[in-house]
């Protein structure tokens, strides 16, 4: 146990922050800090708040597991901070989780390298909504482009319903995106340091994946091993790998992918700090990978020495 004070020194686990997501980075949090006293690591919750740099200053940290969800955590500021307080974290770096939150950014990245992602339109207040439906094929996904856990978004088949929810997304967001539907079965695949965990494949009664379905539902269906024959999921892991590290992520995250009626793969986006409350996927992809709770924590951490 003291080996491990030794090896990581002070460790503070950041959380909460004021995004949209506050409430799940505090249950990640907590669990992550469960775990690191568990292992007799010597850590210390922070909880950021706006005078956050100056909290990361007086805990005098040797290193930091960012657990923060949403804007201000997860979009490359946090990262900022910490490089400049000469501070290692867990996670990707700035570049990468910058890029990484830009849903938009990430979809114009992925074209441009060949990742297969679902037709877009940027969406404004000047949009034609008809046209916008009809270009999409009828049925979209509308994004706000800097959110996470389903947040702002939304599954429209009609003209008006676009408008609406463009309205209600760009609430959460100055800009919003309008993805193509892709029918089929959803998976998500964790990446832990240069490898793909087994993908989960995702089954709800709601119209999509939505923030209830991930985070209240009791009914939401986490199938793993997930369906695929070997061949099939060899490629959904390597086509998920290809997407994280084409926009430079690295030590651990999330991809979420769509297969559609022909069985091809579609990447939606890349989560750099996914959650880790007891609803959460990568910490199941972990266990079908034959790693405890524990383990993960200790494994995400361990790639901030590398820094």
């Amino acid at each position: 146990m003291s080996s491990l004070k030794e090896k990581f020194g002070r460790v503070g686990v950041l959380y909460g922050g004021h995004s949209a997501e506050r409430d799940i980075s505090l249950r990640s949090g907590a669990a992550i800090i469960s775990a690191l006293e568990r292992l007799g690591v010597d850590v210390i919750g922070i909880d950021i708040g706006a005078d956050g740099i100056a909290q990361l200053q007086q805990a005098k940290l040797d290193r930091a597991f960012i657990a923060l969800h949403g804007p201000g955590g997860e979009d490359g500021r946090m990262q900022a901070v910490l490089e400049y307080l000469n501070i290692p974290f867990t996670g990707c770096d700035v570049q990468s989780s910058a890029i990484a939150m830009d849903k938009l950014r990430t979809k114009q990245l992925w074209r441009g390298v060949g990742v297969q992602t679902p037709d877009f339109v940027v969406l404004s207040e000047q949009s034609s909504w008809s046209l916008v439906m009809e270009q999409l094929g009828g049925e979209v996904m509308v994004k706000p482009a800097h959110e996470g856990s389903s947040i702002g978004m939304a599954r429209v088949d009609s003209a008006e319903a676009l408008q609406q929810a463009y309205g209600k997304a760009a609430e959460f967001d100055a800009l919003v995106i309008a993805e193509r539907v892709i029918r089929g079965a959803e998976y998500t695949v964790a990446i832990l340091g240069n490898k793909a965990l087994p993908p989960i494949r995702l089954e709800t009664d709601h119209r999509f994946y939505d923030y209830e379905a991930k985070y209240e539902a009791g009914d939401t269906r986490y199938i793993c091993p997930c369906g695929l024959d070997e061949v099939r999921e060899s490629a959904i892991k390597d086509q998920a790998l290809q997407a994280f590290q084409s926009i430079g992520c690295t030590g651990w995250g999330r991809v979420d992918v769509m297969a559609d009626e022909n069985g091809e793969f579609y990447m939606l986006e890349v989560n750099t700090v996914p959650g880790m409350t007891d609803h959460s996927l990568v910490p199941m992809a972990a266990k079908a990978e034959g790693l405890s709770f524990d383990q993960l924590v200790l494994t995400v951490l361990e790639e901030s020495l590398l820094r």
